[in-house]
């Protein structure tokens, strides 16, 4: 026992010594700082903290959580003495597309029962709001009726079939049934098949001339299956868009100058995951804090405005921008470029900063895009590489899944900072404590060498064309592209065209920026979703006929993939 005793305390003494060596090499490796960067550091850690805490729920666009935090920021702005540049204030409004639903005062009732919305029946997002009254025969198809249809057959003969499409079926059945008479199709299905039908508040089909209603399997057994039966029937349609509203908050430093440098970065996130963005697969309802995504380019952006405003820099003035509802599809980045609150033929360029709080330390990997949008990013980036501890990695595209993307859509040149995705990206564990607060300091001080630099002083750079990527990093296909940027805010019917990359089938076959695709091949395109779904039915080398609006001209041509 004596010699158990002696090993034990042996080894909680190694034990001990070793935490004290690891600590030691920590905080040797700990770089040394003068006030002025204890100060970024300190403010890093609180904005960063308050921005991805619990309180805020996920920050997600339009919500109370995206409201404290927009309030967070202003005050800083405020407190810094950079002035308010919004529309109100320091703050700029838009609306969000955020689907359809269904209303209240929508009914179904069979013979005095009244159904169970959305559990014993729904109507389609593409029927019109309408109120219907009909004794209705489940077996004849009078006209200015009620028709009803089983989707058994359908369901039974397509079930191996990987190009039937059951959503534009019955699309395409009602408009058939409408031009032969009838008022309404009623759907149900009685096979053993799943046809996963629901109601899908993102689609974006345009309505249709009559009402289209799903009736659980459970309600067609009571009322459908005799097919001589008469049913009492009085229905409501009641369908309306939901829409929330997002703020970006604006702060200005005018010294005077003609030209303007933007700095912006986004400061949503995706709340509980409601938007479907989660990459947890749980289904856990959980709070996704976004420290990294994007706290981290938040701060940065406070922090130089901080900077900034105390600078010599006078030479051009200076646009702070925390963009909302990125994680949307950059509707607020887009909308600011549709209407801003300055002239953007002013602007020299602008520096986009998203998730830049993870720089590894070993790797001390940072990258760098747009590095292509103007020929003088080259020796400005490259000089003042050998400055600074990084590992730069370029990417020459203006475009990707960030705020950057809307500004080189106005030919303005951009930077874009990125520290690089990791396990935590759109999942609840990217919280505060997993930041590498001394890291982005670096990056802090990086893009104020950047900015400093004599080459940007008082002048427009010039603004190159560059490749164009993906704008959005949970949109893709795994089989084809078309080449194409789509507009993640078009509200309408069909896909609308951001942009067109050279090269691409899209440009090959005619497409330009604005064109609405409404349908490729056989499949019609009614979101980007149904678009997404349209072209997993293709391979590389496949033709197609494609159909586009451009302006009010419905126009065709043909794409190869």
């Amino acid at each position: 026992m004596a010699n158990s005793m002696n090993n034990f305390r042996t080894v909680c003494l190694l034990v001990l010594f070793f935490i004290f060596q690891i600590a030691s090499a920590q905080k040797n490796k700990l770089p040394k700082l003068n006030k002025a960067d204890k100060v970024v550091v300190a403010n890093l850690q609180k904005h960063i903290h308050y921005l991805a805490d619990d309180n805020l729920e996920g920050r997600r666009a339009g919500t109370n959580g995206e409201k404290l935090a927009q309030e967070y920021i202003s005050n800083e702005f405020q407190q810094i003495g950079i002035q308010p540049k919004g529309s109100e204030g320091f703050f700029q409004a838009f609306e969000i597309y955020d689907g359809k639903q269904i209303n209240s005062s929508t009914y179904f009732i069979i013979n005095g029962m009244e159904l169970n919305s959305p559990k014993e029946f729904f109507p389609f997002p593409f029927s019109p709001n309408i109120s219907i009254e009909a004794l209705a025969s489940v077996a004849v198809q009078e006209i200015d009726m009620p028709w009803f249809f089983d989707l058994k057959d359908q369901l039974e003969e397509n079930k191996n079939n990987p190009h039937f499409d059951l959503n534009d079926f019955i699309i395409q059945n009602a408009k058939k049934a409408k031009g032969k008479g009838a008022s309404s199709i009623i759907l149900y299905n009685t096979s053993s098949t799943d046809d996963q039908l629901q109601f899908n508040s993102k689609n974006r089909t345009e309505i249709l001339e009559i009402p289209v209603v799903y009736v659980s399997k459970e309600i067609a057994k009571k009322y459908f299956l005799d097919q001589e039966a008469t049913l009492d029937l009085k229905i409501k349609i009641n369908i309306n868009e939901k829409k929330r509203i997002g703020h970006n908050v604006i702060g200005y430093i005018d010294n005077g100058a003609a030209t303007t440098v933007i700095l912006g970065a986004h400061f949503d996130h995706l709340g509980y995951g409601e938007d479907g963005n989660s990459m947890l697969r749980t289904g856990e309802k959980l709070i996704h804090n976004g420290a990294d995504d994007n706290a981290s380019g938040t701060a940065a952006t406070i922090e130089l405005a901080r900077k900034l405003k105390n600078s010599k820099n006078k030479q051009n003035n200076f646009l702070f921008i925390a963009f909302s509802a990125e994680e949307l599809g950059l509707n607020g980045s887009k909308y600011f470029t549709e209407h801003p609150t300055i002239d953007l033929k002013n602007v020299s360029y602008m520096i986009n900063m998203d998730m830049v709080g993870r720089l590894n330390d070993s790797t001390k990997v940072l990258t760098v895009g747009g590095y292509g949008t103007s020929p003088v990013w080259g020796s400005i980036i490259n000089a003042n590489e050998k400055n600074f501890p990084f590992v730069i990695k370029i990417d020459s595209s203006g475009t990707g899944p960030s705020d950057h993307t809307s500004f080189y859509r106005k030919d303005i040149p951009v930077l874009f900072f990125f520290t690089g995705l990791h396990s935590d990206y759109h999942k609840p564990s990217d919280d505060f404590d997993k930041i590498n607060y001394y890291g982005e300091l670096r990056i802090v001080n990086y893009i104020s060498k950047i900015i400093s630099s004599p080459e940007l002083q008082n002048q427009k750079i010039a603004f190159t064309k560059t490749r164009e990527t993906q704008t959005s990093s949970s949109m893709r296909s795994g089989s084809v592209t078309l080449g194409i940027m789509p507009d993640y805010t078009f509200p309408g019917t069909g896909v609308r065209c951001d942009g067109v990359s050279e090269g691409r089938p899209a440009q090959k076959a005619g497409l330009m920026t604005g064109d609405v695709i409404i349908q490729i091949g056989d499949f019609n395109v009614s979101s980007m979703e149904s678009y997404m779904l349209t072209l997993g039915k293709f391979k590389k080398g496949d033709k197609a006929k494609l159909k586009f609006k451009r302006g009010n001209n419905l126009q065709e041509t043909e794409v190869q993939f």
